[in-house]
């Protein structure tokens, strides 16, 4: 009962702590609507320009950059302001303006990621996972950017202690204990409890260094997140609904639908997201059709003859 309360807890959490992270992002893009953003956001790569390789025609570029931002916001302040009034000529007159300062800009950002590019053909142009982080520390006082930086370290401190702890558990539980060595002392857990934490560190470093390739990052969580969520959603939808089918079909049917997504995924069968809800059916679908194939089987299997008990009698009639 406590678990089950811990569950519906989390999902009751879960959903609005989403949203409100969603809604940062949409207030910053807001923001950055009325104020002028950076043409990169990422200054360390601006940091290693020269004045003999791309600086003078970074700096010239994001000058023009700040006038077609600013251009751009007398449009979008003008707009709001039709908005409010109700002024459909006048919006139907801005929004093609206002999508041509789109396309000046972009074509200026696209201008300054080629100088960064030649600069340092390694560098990454995809700055937005800076965004935030930039608008912590230009916009925010200093004492809650301290703040805030200590929570987010928390945060990760906590949530990373968690996940190793839970791994390792898991590893010396139910696989070393189980399959591997078994009546063993509680120091050789331990140790191995230990070896497993730092194993398993090392593969969340390398996971992590991966999943940094991928882009946004909040985009990259959900991208790893996709490719796991829909077969567990689909293994408890499975035992909460269709109480006839075993642990055995459950178990092959989430290990086909894995191989499945991961190939669904590589290549790009179908948007990331859509892979939660392939993933549980597919789980959901595959276990009715292999607990039945089990049925079958049983059903058209020979009958085992029972083993008779024979009886000899001697001459005295002995048994």
């Amino acid at each position: 009962s406590e678990s089950k309360l811990g569950l519906i807890m989390n999902g009751m959490v879960k959903i609005p702590m989403q949203f409100f992270i969603l809604l940062i992002g949409t207030l910053i893009f807001t923001f950055y609507q009325f104020n002028t953003p950076p043409i990169y956001f990422n200054k360390v790569e601006i940091q290693k320009l020269s004045p003999n390789n791309g600086y003078q025609d970074f700096k010239r570029i994001e000058g023009e950059y700040q006038k077609a931002q600013a251009s751009k916001r007398e449009h979008i302040i003008e707009l709001s302001k039709a908005l409010k009034q109700k002024d459909e000529a006048i919006i139907d007159q801005l929004r093609p303006i206002l999508r041509n300062d789109e396309q000046t800009c972009d074509t200026l950002r696209q201008s300054a990621f080629e100088i960064i590019r030649k600069n340092n053909p390694g560098a990454d142009v995809n700055d937005t996972n800076y965004v935030f982080l930039t608008f912590v520390m230009n916009h925010l006082p200093s004492g809650l950017i301290g703040l805030l930086m200590a929570i987010i370290l928390l945060a990760a401190m906590g949530s990373t202690a968690s996940g190793l702890n839970s791994l390792a558990s898991t590893t010396v539980v139910d696989i070393y204990k189980r399959f591997l060595s078994k009546d063993r002392s509680e120091l050789e857990y331990v140790t191995i409890s230990k070896w497993s934490t730092a194993l398993w560190g090392v593969f969340c470093i390398a996971v992590a260094l991966e999943a940094g390739k991928l882009g946004n990052l909040i985009e990259a969580v959900n991208i790893l997140g996709s490719l796991f969520y829909g077969t567990i959603l689909g293994i408890f939808l499975t035992a909460f609904f269709l109480k006839k089918v075993n642990g055995n079909a459950v178990f092959i049917a989430a290990v086909f639908t894995e191989i499945t997504i991961i190939i669904a995924w590589k290549t790009e069968l179908t948007a990331f997201l859509w892979l939660n809800v392939a993933g549980s059916f597919c789980v959901m679908a595959l276990s009715l059709l292999f607990q039945k194939f089990e049925n079958k089987i049983k059903v058209t299997a020979p009958p085992v003859s029972e083993p008779r008990l024979r009886v000899r009698y001697n001459d005295s009639n002995d048994l």
